[in-house]
């Protein structure tokens, strides 16, 4: 944690090599964090090539009262949210990769269901569920992410995870 925060000071004071610690410290997980909303890898490198610019634009008005990367994450929410109203298209559609998953068939099978049924939640709810499950964020830290109260967070993940469970209940097999 000390060496970001130095390397903040450091790229507020013009340092290149202080932000490309920060990108590199960064990129992938926010790269993956927003492949939970589209399949479509185009979109995201741009979303969050633009959420790094912008970032690297507005350090100055950093004020470190979140962590670097709970801003960043708002940055390329902001980015995506721009996009899809623009374009009218719904987040997340499920993809047939196979990037992370364990090579059984049915570990396959599985991620490809989970992430139908992530489809069917609201953009709200799934980047909730994502933010606190996957990604490891507070409550607090979401809401000030997405712009909603800390106690909007828990029952959007309340909901979700409701949601999800009942999918998980009428699927699994009987017998």
């Amino acid at each position: 944690m000390q060496e970001e925060t130095d390397w903040i000071t450091q790229a507020k004071e013009g340092n290149q090599r202080a932000f490309r610690s920060l990108y590199d410290a960064n990129v992938a997980a926010l790269y993956r964090f927003l492949r939970q909303f589209t399949s479509r890898s185009g979109d995201v490198d741009e979303w969050v090539q633009r959420a790094f610019v912008k970032a690297f634009q507005g350090l100055a008005s950093f004020d470190g009262r979140s962590r670097f990367s709970t801003w960043l994450h708002t940055l390329a929410i902001n980015e995506m949210r721009m996009d899809l109203r623009r374009a009218r298209i719904l987040p997340f559609v499920p993809n047939e990769e196979t990037e992370g998953l364990a090579g059984e068939p049915a570990d396959f099978e599985w991620h490809l269901t989970m992430k139908s049924w992530m489809s069917d939640l609201d953009e709200t709810k799934r980047a909730v569920f994502v933010l606190y499950e996957v990604e490891g964020y507070s409550h607090a830290e979401i809401g000030s992410m997405l712009g909603i109260a800390e106690s909007s967070s828990r029952t959007y993940l309340a909901r979700a995870k409701r949601y999800l469970q009942s999918r998980w209940i009428e699927e699994k097999p009987h017998g």
